[in-house]
């Protein structure tokens, strides 16, 4: 009714400024006018008694107060089960993915290893130049077999009675300390000799033969794929929330794999720097595929609630009395919908899904399509009319 009011007096008014242009009289225009809103009440009676009319004989058709009312969409107050999870980014660690280094500054003679190529503990990685220890080694040993014949022809003169104590103790000692300066010199000699400290495969190479090496430089990269787990740091306002053993989503985006283990070890120390604690999550199954350093994305649980209502977090707004929804609520005549405004207490949200603690019986229809277009009281209707029927044809959904 109040659209084609509308229409009627936007119509009239031009006509009066129609008319007003050719007689340019203003007394005219004043009779204009009068005359006008007769017209206006007159055909707006004639408007409501053909409505009238057609209602009458068709009941399908919109009333005036549903063409009025504001079109919105309804859904239901889900009843399930809420959990809530904690998601985290870490990285694929292996407790062995080391750099090699000199431990003594020479020249590199020999590289057996390359890159790619499957070690076992103790092999030869790299070879520096140690021709001055090997030097030593072979005078050293030179010495040693003069000494070792001088003692075991003093030992034999001393069982026999021949000779002094101290030229055989002389003897004795002269051979041990040469054996003991060769075991030295054997000990530095293994200093050149770069070998593999575990089973692995060499990953990267860092130095070439004829390079100078010196101590604490990395010279290879040597890592073991076995033994692997996944660090990720957690901030403290989470601290006491998970413990071993609790179960872990794991995700890997560059194999878009998702697979499912639990937490293996809680760090106890808070990181100053950015207030994290770390959690060490374990691999399960076939560690082949994964790589050192490769990222995980992780889903740990810290919360769950049974028969929890969960509404759509885009549907609450705020005023200054806290937060609220609105519901589609019949008027005191049942006929028709008006929105009400239903202030509520929110719990933990997640993935756009918002726990209610208090505010909402569960049975309540919310206003989703068209929510920010009501205010309090006002007339609302759905696709299918007024009908309430209509309204709780569909039963809360449970997880």
């Amino acid at each position: 009714m109040n659209k084609v009011r509308a229409l009627i007096i936007t119509v009239l008014i031009l006509s009066v400024y129609g008319c007003s242009n050719e007689t340019g009289d203003l007394e005219a225009k004043k009779q204009q006018i009068q005359d006008y809103k007769s017209q206006i009440q007159a055909l707006e009676s004639k408007v409501k008694s053909l409505e009238e009319d057609i209602a009458s004989n068709d009941p399908t058709f919109v009333s005036s107060t549903d063409r009025n009312a504001t079109l919105v969409t309804t859904i239901p107050i889900r009843e399930t089960t809420f959990k809530h999870y904690v998601e985290v980014r870490g990285e694929v660690t292996s407790r062995r993915n080391v750099t090699v280094s000199a431990q003594v500054p020479a020249m590199v003679v020999k590289v057996p290893a390359t890159e790619g190529k499957s070690v076992r503990k103790g092999e030869v990685l790299i070879t520096q130049d140690a021709e001055t220890i090997r030097t030593n080694i072979d005078e050293i040993k030179t010495s040693l077999e003069l000494a070792e014949t001088r003692f075991d022809r003093q030992a034999n003169l001393w069982e026999q009675n021949i000779g002094t104590e101290f030229q055989y103790l002389e003897a004795k000692n002269a051979k041990e300390s040469l054996e003991r300066k060769l075991a030295s010199l054997n000990a530095q000699l293994s200093n050149y000799i770069i070998l593999a400290p575990f089973s692995g495969t060499v990953d990267e190479v860092f130095v070439k033969e004829g390079e100078m090496a010196q101590p604490g430089v990395p010279m290879l990269r040597l890592v073991s794929l076995s033994n692997m787990f996944i660090k990720a740091n957690i901030s403290e306002a989470y601290l006491g929330q998970f413990e071993k053993g609790d179960s872990v989503e794991v995700h890997f985006p560059t194999l878009d794999k998702t697979t499912y283990t639990t937490i293996s070890s809680v760090g106890q120390v808070i990181n100053q720097n950015n207030r994290t604690y770390s959690i060490e999550v374990k691999i399960p199954g076939d560690e082949s595929s994964l790589r050192p350093n490769m990222l995980a994305e992780l889903r740990l649980k810290d919360f769950e609630q049974q028969n929890a209502n969960i509404i759509p977090t885009n549907l609450i707004q705020n005023d200054n009395q806290g937060d609220f929804v609105y519901v589609a609520s019949s008027v005191e005549n049942g006929e028709g919908l008006v929105a009400q405004k239903k202030h509520i207490t929110i719990g933990k949200t997640y993935q756009n899904q918002t726990m209610v603690e208090s505010g909402l019986s569960g049975d309540e229809r919310l206003i989703d399509q068209g929510f920010r277009n009501v205010a309090e009281g006002v007339m609302v209707r759905t696709d299918g009319g007024s009908s309430i029927q209509s309204l709780n044809a569909s039963s809360p959904s449970t997880e």
